[in-house]
């Protein structure tokens, strides 16, 4: 008979990532069987019933999909303004699956769609510092003292510092087109930064998430991710966090 760690079960079903299951199981909001249990390192059985906050909960099988974000959805499974989401291009079927991350209303592009807890949290915790880069225009010049400037850091509110790296692609008197990597996940960065010094951005497109790109996707489409991408991405993400020990 096989035994799973506690922590790794409830992982496995979904809810949430290992880091946040040990927070439920010490707060005692996990019941093995009529038990209530504690202790990170419980081990659950094969026929062994799991309950969080009561209801039932059982490991699903692992899916990863990527999805062409188009503008004017939100990203999110509810509103309660009514406004479009993601969820209204996803089949039913899939509605069990979280995106990692977000892009807001009027932004496009990648966006990693599954039910695997451990992976949304590597790849968006804040001490990891996992690339995403975006496809960034604007309808002006820009002046190399303030991409120097956001390269090093600026206050996009009061003690957060927000950086990036800027690479211009394409550049005229009425327009320039960037390519744009984050190593943060802070709410509507590239917008702040460039509303810091004056600009609007005209378009914003996110073009790859650690590994994973957007390539081959139109919009409004979305398709699994291969069993070699996700390994690649494992991968990636093993070597990033030995750098950071």
């Amino acid at each position: 008979m096989s035994a799973t760690r506690l922590n790794k079960y409830i992982a496995a079903s979904g809810i949430c990532s290992r880091r946040k299951a040990d927070e439920l199981i010490e707060s005692g909001a996990v019941v093995v069987n009529d038990r209530k249990v504690t202790e990170l390192g419980f081990l659950v059985k094969d026929k062994d019933k799991v309950f969080i906050n009561n209801k039932l909960i059982h490991p699903v099988k692992h899916q990863y999909y990527r999805f062409f974000k188009p503008a004017g959805y939100i990203t999110t499974s509810d509103d309660e303004k009514g406004r479009k989401t993601i969820y209204d291009l996803i089949p039913k079927e899939l509605w069990g699956l979280k995106p990692v991350g977000r892009l807001d209303k009027d932004s496009t592009g990648l966006l990693i769609l599954t039910n695997d807890g451990d992976l949304i949290n590597e790849l968006t915790h804040p001490s990891v510092k996992v690339p995403k880069v975006y496809l960034v225009s604007i309808e002006s010049t820009i002046h190399p003292h303030e991409l120097e400037q956001m390269a090093n850091g600026i206050e996009i509110e009061k003690d957060k510092i927000a950086y990036a790296d800027i690479e211009v692609l394409e550049a005229d008197r009425t327009h320039t087109m960037m390519r744009i990597t984050l190593y943060q996940g802070m709410n509507r960065q590239i917008r702040k930064m460039f509303e810091y010094f004056g600009y609007e951005v005209k378009s914003l497109k996110r073009i790859q998430h650690a590994t994973i790109q957007l390539e081959g996707l139109k919009r409004g489409e979305f398709k699994p991710i291969k069993p070699r991408q996700i390994k690649e991405l494992r991968n990636f993400l093993n070597r990033i966090a030995q750098k950071n020990d």
